[in-house]
């Protein structure tokens, strides 16, 4: 009798099979996406001030208009980046950019714009993600997606390299580190806080820390971070948000 009750509990038992849901990086990426936004970014027109600029977007049916206001001696200067390319005026006049500075000023530009819309544009055509592995950090589980970038539709710095940490119950993107080329070369890793979400869009601001040894590999920063092995080197802070969304403006 006994023999027969340890069968019975023993095929209700393996009756039951433990499904674990796998997901691929294009559905991490795309499940972040949605739970900061979404469809809303594609239509939003977004301000917000940093170190003393304002930057202002505006997106619509595949179009985009990135720009930047900052003061000088001279006056006010304007800098456009949309799909035909870069513009720039003084006190709404048309400065002539030389071909030198093109590249400069539009990354200058473009680059703050990124980091104060993540994760929005990392499911661009030009973007390749891989779920490379999980890990902890403070004791709570993430997804680890390593970035890279197309030549063609990759920018300027196609060649630089990131690495996301996306919270594997919240789809958020808690922690990031890139390794870039320009001006030498450099690793930075970033912890997001402060997240607020504003008109149904979320933004975050972050510290940024680095590491002067440049074989480090992005994936090992989790752990260089938990150690304190990082320098603190600045604050990305984003003031004075303000999004409206197309209904908003009818």
């Amino acid at each position: 009798m006994r023999k027969f009750s340890f069968l019975v509990v023993l095929l209700f038992l393996t009756s039951f099979t433990v499904v674990t849901i796998q997901f691929s990086a294009e559905q991490i990426v795309n499940k972040t996406i949605e739970n900061a936004g979404g469809s809303k970014f594609d239509k939003a027109s977004i301000r917000f001030t940093f170190r003393g600029k304002e930057y202002r977007s505006v997106r619509s049916n595949g179009n985009y208009q990135l720009e930047r206001f900052m003061s000088s001696t001279d006056g006010v200067v304007h800098d456009i980046l949309n799909n035909s390319g870069l513009s720039r005026s003084m006190e709404n006049c048309t400065v002539k950019v030389v071909d030198s500075m093109v590249t400069k000023i539009s990354d200058g530009v473009n680059s703050v714009h990124y980091f104060a819309n993540l994760p929005y544009g990392l499911n661009a055509p030009a973007v390749n993600k891989e779920l490379v592995g999980e890990s902890k950090v403070n004791n709570i589980s993430y997804y680890k997606i390593k970035v890279t970038f197309d030549q063609e539709g990759g920018g300027t710095d196609f060649e630089d390299e990131f690495m996301y940490w996306i919270h594997k119950e919240n789809f958020t993107i808690d922690y990031l580190a890139y390794k870039y080329a320009v001006d030498g070369g450099g690793i930075r890793f970033r912890e997001a806080y402060n997240p607020r979400v504003i008109n149904g869009i979320r933004f975050v601001d972050y510290k940024n820390y680095k590491t002067d040894n440049l074989s480090t590999s992005l994936s090992k920063l989790d752990v260089m971070f938990e150690k304190e092995q990082l320098k603190l080197l600045s604050k990305i802070e984003i003031e004075d948000i303000y999004v409206y969304l197309e209904r908003d403006c009818c």
